[in-house]
């Protein structure tokens, strides 16, 4: 037994130090893991709130805009009927366009391309111009290499209906409305701008 003492000491001492290692292994993975986890939970919790806001952003927009294009279309079918025909077709490309995004956007709050968010500004923005007549001049500056790039739903409409409710709109004469898309330093710049009262005070 004595002349396996130093062995068994030595086979004990790399057993303890493996231990060890495999333990402060674990340790290290185990707060790599909670760190992971806490990181993701973050990320979830914005991604939540920020579906959260967009989907409120959606809720003021949609019903306002709805219900003042069917009354305007109720009252253009007994004075102009050609008028009220065209703000309908826009009215349907426009449905036609947004719902899809809507019920996608408050399932996963995934982003969507620029070609969507345009396919339903373009109706909106022509139902407005028969709103409005010659009170709003539309400027679209949209590259067709640009529309495959990724945008959040519903953001430009909702840029666009504050514009024109608030600059524009309550604007005697009325204005121009400007949706310009460009590439800054390698990001995609989507800008909307109007030329009517500004923000006041």
């Amino acid at each position: 037994v004595g002349e396996f003492l130093p062995q068994m000491a030595f086979l004990w001492i790399i057993v303890s130090i493996i231990i060890k290692v495999t333990y402060k292994g674990q340790l290290k993975a185990q707060a790599q893991a909670a760190q992971a986890t806490e990181v993701a939970e973050s990320e979830q919790l914005r991604r939540q709130v920020v579906e959260a806001r967009m989907a409120a952003m959606q809720a003021q927009v949609e019903p306002h805009f709805l219900f003042n294009t069917l009354a305007s279309i109720d009252h253009l079918i007994e004075t102009d009927p050609k008028r009220a025909s065209v703000m309908q077709k826009n009215l349907i490309a426009l449905l036609r366009a947004s719902m899809p995004t809507m019920r996608e956007a408050s399932s996963n709050g995934a982003a969507r391309d620029l070609a969507r968010e345009m396919a339903m500004v373009r109706p909106y923005l022509e139902i407005l111009k028969v709103r409005m007549e010659e009170r709003l001049q539309v400027r679209l500056e949209v590259p067709d290499g640009l529309l495959s790039a990724e945008f959040p739903p519903m953001m430009i409409q909702s840029l666009v209906e504050n514009a024109i409710k608030h600059g524009l709109e309550p604007k005697p004469e009325g204005g121009e409305i400007l949706i310009k898309a460009e590439i800054v330093h390698g990001k995609l710049n989507l800008v909307v701008a109007d030329t009517g009262l500004g923000f006041g005070k």
